[in-house]
């Protein structure tokens, strides 16, 4: 069985090995040839410039130009899944692959979100299934985006963020030091905490964060400085947001 962490707070040898000969296993994600181009072209040129006010965008040249990357955005709406490719499709390109909650994968929005790259996870109890399939996308160089506070938080505020992004994260970099993954954190604010028609956007990315440089000790104590500086990155990006977004509403409202 696949483990990330072990008893005694050490890196099995047992998950190099059963990564490494799953070679890249058959994925259950992907992008409809028909249906992802067609959204990225509604989404970008109509449905995002028609329902918004002025999308702001900065840092889009801390985006590596080559994967495997994860992107680690804020989550403030449901909105945030269609600005994420907004701002970042024209460096990195729009196939992207989303680790959503299994709630989002049900029914008719299910069938959606699979054919636009999402797959599913259950935050509560993440299979290994799951954590692998990840792996193996980063192991083909696919943009994964993974929205690390784990659920949608309108108060304007960083939240403490779940462990799976530096598990997945640091398991792959550990079995294949190759990869080079990077982590990009963006910052996603808008002028009202329930966006309706005509609501601004801050979108802003940071600097990547290289996880080869976080492979050095336990896995348990890696993964929670790579947390660590994660959060750190997201705050002062949301700081920045704040502060810019404060400037804006006052000068708005003539005050």
């Amino acid at each position: 069985m696949l483990k990330f962490y072990s008893s005694k707070d050490t890196y099995e040898p047992a998950l190099r090995s059963n990564v490494a000969n799953s070679q890249v296993a058959q994925t259950n994600s992907g992008v409809s040839p028909v249906l992802g181009p067609l959204a990225h072209i509604l989404g970008r040129h109509l449905v995002l410039p028609l329902f918004f006010g002025r999308i702001r965008i900065t840092g889009q040249e801390n985006l590596p130009k080559t994967g495997p990357i994860i992107i680690a955005p804020t989550h403030r709406a449901r909105w945030d899944a269609l600005l994420v490719p907004y701002a970042t499709s024209e460096i990195i390109g729009a196939d992207l692959r989303f680790m959503v909650t299994i709630t989002e994968c049900q029914g008719i929005q299910g069938w959606f979100v699979r054919n636009l790259g999402g797959f599913p996870v259950d935050p509560k109890h993440p299979t290994v299934s799951t954590l692998r399939h990840g792996v193996s996308l980063l192991q083909q160089g696919k943009t994964l985006v993974i929205f690390p506070e784990g659920g949608i938080f309108r108060d304007g505020e960083v939240h403490a963020l779940k462990p799976g992004i530096a598990r997945l994260s640091l398991s792959a970099e550990l079995n294949h030091p190759e990869l080079k993954i990077k982590i990009v954190p963006l910052s996603i604010n808008y002028s009202q905490p329930y966006p309706n028609w005509g609501t601004d956007v801050n979108i802003d990315i940071g600097n990547p964060i290289n996880v080869a440089e976080y492979t050095e000790g336990t896995i348990k104590q890696n993964a929670k400085r790579l947390t660590e500086d994660l959060t750190k990155a997201l705050q002062n990006l949301n700081h920045q947001a704040s502060e810019v977004t404060g400037c804006q509403w006052s000068m708005v409202n003539g005050q």
